[in-house]
């Protein structure tokens, strides 16, 4: 039975009940609703409609329900309820007969689906934080190993600058904190309670909200009844945070597969995180990154689709809302498993070492260290960049670096060129330079790893 019936002389037609309810998606919110029907029962219990002894028997009750559903889930689907709110209160009668047709009373769906969602998302936002300090971990470990790799830094796909393979991890972990920090952000703006609100005008019973608030783990109540059960902002933030995680995790994913490709050669994957081709015995291919790559679409596509569900909706609850937890559920289902493969592949990852340090010696990638030795002999830097470019333009024709032009063959691009130029053309002198902070110099990322591991 529906539990909004009595308005109504004739059934909803089948294909309604099918568009209409939302048991195959919001089951997945059974505990929350049950933990909110709990604390529900102790307010309305303070405020006279309960019995000590039918507050009792309810929590049983649902205490028992919650049992049973997490032993055999199919249960709460085989029901056929419109949706969870709706099995949760027909199970509690089948259990405690007209006792169970009290508990709703001064609450609504509105405000205790906007309960059910804040709560589950403040459990899956924590089991989330725990899986991206996993993802730091082993990128601060893979720093670690690999920490003085010498590998070639890029801009525009172009090899650019050397730098260190532990510089590289340490930027995604930079990557990765901003995103811990987004996330935490958004749960803690997530940690007021709805419930209490009522439909939209607020409950007609004088319970005291703080203390409600507080038995279901919630920072304080919400403060406005129309904006409590319209709001969204949580599930809205949450999609834009793991959008933006999923993000560094392609970009991450895409930096490795080119690492891993035939052209590179910088990286050995794991076979645990591979697969081959049905067609081509040699291949091995880096399934797992490509996913990760592929599976960020769908993450960026739930955000759009909850922006624009929400873009003109009028003040308070409207059904367009309950679009609102399907994509959401797909994102975390989608951004977890993202975070733990990305960690997988990370903890098997193998660095070729003279093939990236090979490619770090290749492409002119010391041209900026002979601008600067032009400078420091007092010539200004954009004539210093010309004359370096000039010189590159030879060594190309002549197909050799920088560093076995002769010495004549270099003073015909500038008379201020000495012999002492050989030692700021080496990979060593171009990464212990960068010693600010921030830089690839050995010294510096050491100093930055330390300071990671500490935190």
């Amino acid at each position: 039975m529906a539990l909004w019936g009595g308005r109504f002389s004739q059934e909803s037609s089948a294909l309604f009940k099918l568009f209409n309810d939302s048991l195959p998606v919001d089951f997945r919110l059974i505990e929350q609703d049950i933990v909110g029907s709990i604390a529900w029962a102790s307010a309305i219990t303070q405020v006279g409609i309960l019995t000590e002894q039918e507050c009792t028997e309810l929590h049983q009750a649902l205490n028992e329900l919650l049992a049973e559903t997490q032993e055999s889930p199919e249960l709460i689907i085989a029901s056929g309820a419109e949706d969870i709110h709706s099995f949760v209160e027909q199970s509690l009668i089948a259990k405690v007969g007209d006792l169970g047709k009290k508990l709703h009373t001064g609450r609504s769906r509105n405000d205790q689906v906007a309960t059910d969602l804040k709560l589950w998302c403040k459990k899956e936002g924590e089991q989330l934080l725990g899986l991206l300090t996993n993802l730091r971990a082993a990128l601060i470990e893979l720093a670690e190993r690999e920490l003085d790799a010498v590998m070639p830094g890029y801009t525009h796909l172009q090899r650019a600058q050397p730098v260190l393979f532990g510089h590289w991890c340490l930027a995604y972990v930079e990557m990765f904190e901003r995103d811990i920090s987004r996330l935490q952000d958004a749960l803690k703006r997530a940690d007021t309670c709805p419930l209490g609100t009522g439909a939209l005008a607020g409950t007609a019973y004088p319970m005291d909200r703080v203390k409600l608030a507080k038995s279901l783990g919630f920072a304080s109540p919400t403060l406005n009844s129309l904006d409590t059960v319209s709001d969204r902002d949580h599930v809205i933030e949450i999609c834009s945070d793991a959008s933006i995680s999923m993000m560094h995790l392609s970009r991450m994913a895409e930096d490795l597969i080119f690492f891993n490709s035939g052209e590179a050669g910088f990286i050995d994957l794991d076979d645990e995180v591979t697969s081959g081709s049905s067609l081509m015995p040699q291949k091995k291919n880096p399934d797992a990154l490509e996913l990760i790559r592929g599976k960020t679409g769908r993450v960026y596509g739930a955000l759009m689709g909850i922006l624009t569900t929400m873009k003109a909706l009028p003040l308070a609850y409207n059904k367009d809302m309950q679009e609102d937890k399907e994509g959401l559920f797909d994102v975390m289902d989608s951004w977890s498993i993202c975070l733990e493969m990305a960690g997988l592949v990370l903890s098997g990852l193998q660095v070729n070492r003279e093939k990236t340090l090979n490619a770090a010696k290749q492409g002119y990638a010391n041209s900026t260290e002979l601008a600067d030795y032009l400078v420091a002999k007092g010539m200004p830097f954009r004539e210093a960049h010309h004359v370096v470019g000039e010189a590159v333009v030879s060594a190309i024709a002549k197909q050799t670096p920088l560093e076995e032009l002769t010495l004549i063959e270099l003073q015909a691009f500038s008379a201020a060129i000495e012999a002492d130029v050989y030692d700021c053309l080496t990979i060593e002198s171009c990464l212990a330079k960068r010693e600010a902070i921030g830089g690839t110099s050995l010294l510096q990322v050491r100093s930055a790893l330390a300071t990671k591991q500490e935190s």
